[in-house]
């Protein structure tokens, strides 16, 4: 069919029936009378060849043909509206959709995204969280930002930060923690990544005790818990700096461990497209940037 002779009117009007079972609230809906709406399907089942609906005394039923055009008519639509609603003071604005681990998300890349949105006010960004269990393809993430070792299956992954861990508590816990070994009595809050803390003694020279803690899926959870005061949390510093320097969080030992790094990762099928590019370009450049203000010597004045 000739896409300048499709029944845009009558497709219109059939879907707003479909989804109301009723000419009248179709009507309502698309500011036309009930007779125009009742005109409009009659015109496009004469087109077809077929009826749509089942006229019943009570209402509308669909009938088999019209079940099967009603989740194409909607998606058309739809996908009408996204792109009509891209385009913004008169430009056309890009959808790019990421996935982010939640401690990230909060300790990280929250307090960037003003920084993100002047820097690139053509990209509409669209943040979801997770706790880095992501499905890339059945949520339709253009990227997803992951914590592990960057091995996942028919993905592409970049490294972006480093994320060594280290124990984090109170000041008021952290005065009964003179070394290492101290640790042993306490309530020692742990994630779903059972050795975690089991290297962190290995690291200190310190026998692990066996851990009974409350565990968490997600890091800036169980730093929260640190915080109230309810255990002591293993954790990257570098996604709780806000804490640290409010001094909610402080930490009482300097070893760390290595148990993995942020990644930015895609679908090996997914070709990049430019928000994407941006997007991790800004990154990078953000990244690098919080690198060098961290290592350069302060300068006596």
């Amino acid at each position: 069919m000739d896409r300048a002779q499709l029944p845009l009117n009558a497709l219109r009007a059939f879907e707003a029936a479909a989804r109301h079972l009723n000419f009248t609230r179709a009507a309502i809906e698309l500011c036309v009378s009930q007779g125009a709406v009742s005109h409009q399907v009659a015109l496009l089942e004469r087109r077809l060849g077929t009826r749509l609906f089942h006229r019943l005394p009570r209402g509308l039923a669909l009938t088999d043909e019209g079940q099967a055009l009603v989740p194409v008519v909607a998606d058309a639509f739809d996908r009408v509206a996204a792109t009509l609603d891209q385009y913004a003071d008169g430009r056309f604005r890009e959808t790019l959709k990421v996935g982010v681990v939640g401690t990230f998300a909060t300790g990280w890349l929250l307090p960037r995204l003003d920084a993100f949105a002047r820097a690139h006010p053509a990209i509409d960004l669209r943040i979801s969280t997770n706790n880095n269990r992501v499905d890339l393809a059945g949520e339709a993430l253009d990227y997803a930002i992951r914590f592990g070792d960057g091995a996942w299956h028919g993905t592409h992954a970049e490294p972006l930060l480093a994320a060594p861990m280290t124990p984090l508590c109170t000041p008021a816990i952290a005065t009964r923690l003179k070394s290492p070994a101290d640790l042993i009595p306490e309530r020692l809050l742990r994630s779903y990544r059972a050795d975690e803390w089991t290297l962190w003694f290995a690291a200190a020279g310190v026998p692990p005790p066996v851990l009974r803690g409350p565990m968490f899926d997600s890091a800036a959870l169980m730093a929260a818990a640190a915080a109230a005061g309810q255990g002591i949390a293993l954790a990257p510093p570098a996604m709780f700096a806000r804490e640290l320097a409010a001094e909610t969080l402080v930490q009482p030992f300097a070893t760390t461990i290595d148990a993995g790094r942020y990644w930015l990762t895609r679908l090996m099928s997914r070709t990049e497209t430019d928000a994407m590019a941006r997007f991790k370009g800004w990154l990078a450049n953000e990244i690098s940037a919080e690198e060098v203000a961290t290592t350069e010597p302060e300068i006596a004045a």
